[in-house]
């Protein structure tokens, strides 16, 4: 059954620039107030003018790249960009949130003050020992940690790549959930992805990045939509009455979980 949108398209079609154009209304309808309709339709008419084979995808099958368009307006995020890919997959547009983007996501909900991803490489020291310090106290060697301890010698070759791990630090200063992922966990999850034995695949091109999309991935399960927290919050005053300290208190508590590892990878 054809949808609305691609009925309206289909009877719309012809260049996709200018069918950006024409719907720049709808997108204004969706987006955030931090952009701006001009600004979202220049970036989606941009990439189209610089990748011939994304404007091919488009004219293919205009209906869903405007669903493509209107995806990643609902959202906030920037098409064609490190936070919003679009990607030319078998003639269609698809529309692909990039790992930037689930942080931005993060960010933008209001829980949490920082998110940290890193990759681990062979020569690195790193220890994590599931369970609760305070964030205050040097890390030990012999004794658990809320949050990884990771230590890098910039100067010489760190090796290949063996862990990569993503945490966020919540405003009230709890840690979330820390996402530990090796290089088993992260083979499973590039079985699961669309051509990447691709030549032209990031998992090949961008190795290290896919490693960190593949754990921020798995994090933005445990840190909250924007939604989730306001739900959380009116819970925390209900819960703490509105005494401030107590509602972000509670709030956190809701969000981090039991710290423990995330096990397995997957996308």
């Amino acid at each position: 059954m054809t949808s609305p949108i691609r009925a309206a398209v289909a009877r719309r079609a012809g260049d996709p620039a200018a069918l950006v154009s024409q719907y720049t209304a709808d997108f204004a309808a969706v987006l955030p107030s931090h952009i701006k309709p001009a600004t979202f339709v220049r970036l989606a008419q941009g990439i189209l003018r610089r990748d011939e084979k994304l404007a091919q995808a488009a004219a293919n099958d205009p209906g869903q790249f405007m669903s493509v368009l209107l995806d990643a307006a609902r959202l906030g995020l920037e098409p064609g960009t490190e936070a919003y890919h679009l990607v030319p997959f078998k003639g269609r547009v698809q529309g692909i949130v990039g790992w930037q983007g689930e942080i931005e996501l993060m960010y933008r909900a209001g829980a949490v003050s920082s998110v940290i991803v890193e990759t681990v490489r062979e020569d690195d020291v790193f220890v994590w020992t599931p369970g609760l310090v305070d964030r205050e106290t040097p890390p030990r060697w012999d004794g658990p940690m809320s949050y990884p301890f990771h230590e890098v010698e910039w100067a010489g070759d760190r090796g290949p790549l063996r862990l990569v791990y993503a945490y966020a630090v919540m405003k009230g200063g709890a840690t979330s959930k820390v996402v530990v992922l090796n290089a088993q966990d992260i083979e499973r999850a590039k079985k699961t992805s669309q051509g990447a034995d691709s030549p032209s695949s990031p998992w090949r091109q961008h190795e290290a990045a896919m490693w960190s999309k593949t754990a921020v991935h798995r994090l933005a399960k445990y840190v909250p939509t924007s939604a989730e927290y306001i739900t959380a919050q009116v819970r925390a005053v209900r819960q703490a009455g509105t005494h401030p300290a107590a509602a972000e208190e509670y709030v956190d508590a809701e969000l981090v979980g039991d710290g423990g590892q995330e096990q397995g990878g997957g996308q």
